[in-house]
């Protein structure tokens, strides 16, 4: 058990921290034949899952009317960065009614900061 510890410290990799609620922008690298691009896809985080190297984590944003959902495995070598937009105030683990929202309804509060 500690040795697959051992062996799964080496693929960690720095992260920003975010929760779910977050408005997120992850920045993937994409492989088309010879060329390699990368891609950001900006959406809610929905859910997270796992711990450790096998933690993910799935984002929600609506293109072109359509709902798309992706899952990122949070220390994939695929994903270039993660970068936190907004920050939501949300009181489930689990965001899966947004499915169900469209237009206003489907967003998420905007956590507020005062200053003095």
């Amino acid at each position: 058990m500690n040795a697959i510890k051992v062996i799964e410290e080496g693929y960690k990799k720095e992260i920003p921290p975010f929760r779910i609620g977050d408005t997120v922008s992850v920045s993937m690298k994409i492989k088309e034949g010879e060329k390699e691009r990368v891609q950001t896809f900006t959406g809610i985080v929905i859910g997270r899952k796992g711990s450790g190297t096998r933690e993910s984590f799935m984002v929600r944003k609506i293109s072109y009317g359509i709902g798309v959902e992706k899952i990122f495995p949070i220390h994939s070598p695929l994903i270039e960065n993660i970068k936190v937009v907004k920050q939501g105030v949300v009181r489930r683990a689990k965001l899966y009614y947004l499915r169900d929202k469209k237009g206003k309804a489907a967003k998420v509060k905007e956590k507020t900061f005062l200053r003095k």
